[in-house]
């Protein structure tokens, strides 16, 4: 799979994506993948329990970017997999990571995309 850098000055991203990737690993907070997805949305009442499900620690090792969506809009859980599994190759962290060798950036925006898409 050949994915594209990420920047978020890219003007073809939205609003959310662009603050996610400004937000993911970036001073002063340093977010983790599922908190960026919160934050990025506006639901900073989710942020700070989100931590605990990224990098690789979210249920059944589901992605933590998925996970933070899922909590968002859990009756579009199944729609919300498959669009990422089509998109990324998996919905499970260990698997992106090391067989799709995809970035955690990647999975924040699919996360946003899959949320915002329907």
């Amino acid at each position: 799979m050949m994915l594209h850098s990420l920047s978020p000055d890219d003007p073809t991203l939205s609003v959310e994506m662009r603050k996610a990737l400004s937000l993911f690993r970036c001073p002063p907070r340093h977010l983790l993948c599922a908190q960026t997805v919160c934050a990025a949305m506006g639901r900073e009442d989710l942020v700070d329990s989100m931590k605990e499900h990224s990098g690789g620690r979210a249920p059944g090792g589901t992605c933590g970017a998925l996970y933070a969506a899922i909590a968002m809009a859990p009756h579009r859980e199944a729609e919300m997999r498959t669009f990422f599994r089509s998109s990324l190759g998996s919905d499970l962290c260990k698997e992106l990571k090391q067989l799709h060798h995809v970035p955690c950036p990647h999975c924040v925006v699919t996360a946003i995309r899959a949320l915002t898409a329907m």
